[in-house]
């Protein structure tokens, strides 16, 4: 097995570089149902350069490399012990080499381990089976999908859906709210796995392992492959969209599995991966650890629409204005909108001139700031100047070479995680613009309107689209916390976002949001009896 090492490490990095063909496939499907000339389309038109960059640079699709999880099927006697041994090495080689973030934090003490490894990091499950190879398989699924996990218990009472039963129709009424719920925090477009039955623990299990299967697949069991295209139908006439903007793609692919269960209990698990849904697996020789071939065709077979040079630019000019939402699921079609360049440090003058719906280019220097970094600002000063500032929420993946640092990735992180804090720092230090992506809360957005500051939502996963726009890293602070929590000071150019919470008490994010519960709420009917 000497070369079971390097197939792993091999497998870590096409997983966090190079999407799939069947995952680029419905991202051309879903880009091909959205209109260009909205935020959506927007958003997907990014998306897809991003991959392609990502495939090019050989760096991760998105900055959140997530809990790395490997599922092994091994023959009789192979060595699980020497093989675990072997993944955590591959491990702390990609970490290393900048291919996965360092995402592994002791629960107790918030300290990073800086290499991905401690306990229950990463996640492994090894199942002997009677094949002559190794199967090997690994998902990346990052934190803010994560997040959106949901589970159920049946019956149970749901927002603009009513009663769920402990029938099939209460299971499609459960997947449905699920999709509701993520809005465009787990940034949608997205995939997702459902498990029915099993106890709390194995039924979200059942929903993860269904991520696996292939997007295009069709489900041997009759009743689940009727709801799998049911859902697929309604969940896009939600009007949530991509990145939560609203549009036409919420939804790229469900799949569902269902295990036995006791008669007390009936749940239903949901498991939800955002549009960089990355995952791969590979066969591997039992002897000597060699791959013998890929688990999911290559993703290089399959391009990813068009490539724009600047498709934030080219969108501004009919990016809708404040009020209106995209699509044509009853919402009112694009208007005009505006593109503004702003240099830091911002003024409150041109932040009470944005409105909702303009895309902003900004310029100079940012900070980043996440869990560790607001609620420390709570009771500290901040080291540098934060007046007129910009913070963006990223946890980005970066790399020494020598006294330099240099980012390797660089998307939005969720916002809302911030909501307890945002209001007080932006009062606090007086923060005109906040970056991040699936927006924020009331308490924020009467900050915004009180103090003069404004929310711009990023593109969830387009770690290499925004990376390319860090010209310099002009320091950091609060190593302490761990790379993807430290406070980075970086010098952009170019890097383009949306207004979607401005200082005059407006919201997409709740727009969209109120829009999209109107809309599950004509799901409320019986379907499936």
């Amino acid at each position: 097995m000497h070369q079971f090492e390097e197939s792993v490490y091999q497998l870590i990095v096409e997983t966090s570089t190079n999407l799939p063909g069947d995952v680029r496939r419905a991202v051309n499907r879903g880009r091909a149902m959205e209109n260009q000339a909205t935020r959506a389309g927007l958003a997907l038109s990014t998306i897809t350069r991003n991959i392609q960059m990502a495939e090019e640079q050989i760096s991760p699709i998105c900055q959140d490399t997530g809990m790395p999880t490997f599922i092994v099927h091994t023959p009789v006697g192979t060595n699980q012990i020497e093989m675990k041994k072997a993944i955590r090495a591959a491990i702390q080689r990609a970490t290393k080499d900048g291919k996965l973030r360092p995402n592994s934090v002791d629960s107790l003490t918030g300290e990073n381990s800086g290499d991905n490894l401690g306990p229950g990091t990463p996640v492994i499950h090894f199942e002997q089976w009677e094949q002559d190879y190794i199967d090997l398989r690994l998902i990346l699924k990052g934190g803010g999908c994560e997040n959106k996990n949901i589970q159920y218990s049946l019956p149970a009472e749901l927002e603009g859906l009513g009663r769920a039963g402990r029938d099939l129709d209460g299971i499609r009424k459960c997947i449905l709210h699920a999709i509701y719920q993520a809005q465009g925090q787990g940034c949608s477009a997205g995939f997702i796995g459902v498990g029915i039955g099993g106890d709390r623990t194995t039924g979200y299990e059942l929903a993860k392992q269904q991520l696996f299967r292939e997007v295009d697949d069709v489900n041997p069991v009759p009743e689940l492959d009727q709801l799998e295209r049911y859902i697929m139908e309604a969940g896009n006439q939600l009007g949530i969209g991509t990145m939560g903007f609203g549009g036409e793609v919420t939804l790229l692919g469900c799949k569902i599995g269902a295990a036995n269960r006791l008669p007390a209990s009936f749940f239903v698990s949901v498991a939800y991966n955002c549009w960089a849904f990355r995952r791969q697996g590979v066969k591997l020789n039992p002897s000597t650890g060699e791959i013998q071939g890929w688990i999911y065709p290559s993703g290089s077979e399959v391009q990813v629409g068009d490539s724009l040079e600047e498709p934030a630019r080219e969108a501004a000019a009919t990016t809708p204005t404040a009020g209106q939402t995209d699509g044509s699921n009853g919402a009112s079609q694009p208007g005009q909108g505006r593109e503004v360049v702003l240099r830091t440090p911002i003024s409150e003058e041109q932040i009470r001139d944005l409105r909702v719906g303009d895309v902003v280019i900004i310029q100079g220097e940012m900070h980043t700031g996440r869990d560790a970094l607001h609620k420390y600002l709570m009771d500290h000063d901040a080291p540098v100047d934060l007046n007129g500032a910009v913070i963006y929420h990223c946890g980005p993946v970066m790399l020494k070479d020598g006294d330099e640092w240099h980012v390797k990735a660089a998307g939005p992180t969720t916002s809302i995680r911030e909501e307890p804090y945002q209001g007080d720092i932006i009062k606090k230090f007086g923060i005109r613009a906040v970056i991040g992506k699936g927006g924020m809360g009331p308490k924020t957005l009467a900050a915004l309107q009180d103090h003069g500051a404004v929310y711009l939502n990023a593109i969830g996963g387009a770690a290499q689209y925004y990376a390319e726009c860090i010209k310099k890293v002009n320091g950091v602070d609060f190593m302490e916390f761990g790379i993807p929590e430290a406070m980075w000071h970086l010098e952009v150019d170019g890097f383009a976002a949306i207004v979607t919470m401005d200082s005059h008490g407006d919201s997409l994010h709740a727009g969209v949001e109120k829009a999209s519960l109107e809309k599950l709420s004509t799901f409320k009917e019986t379907v499936f009896k």
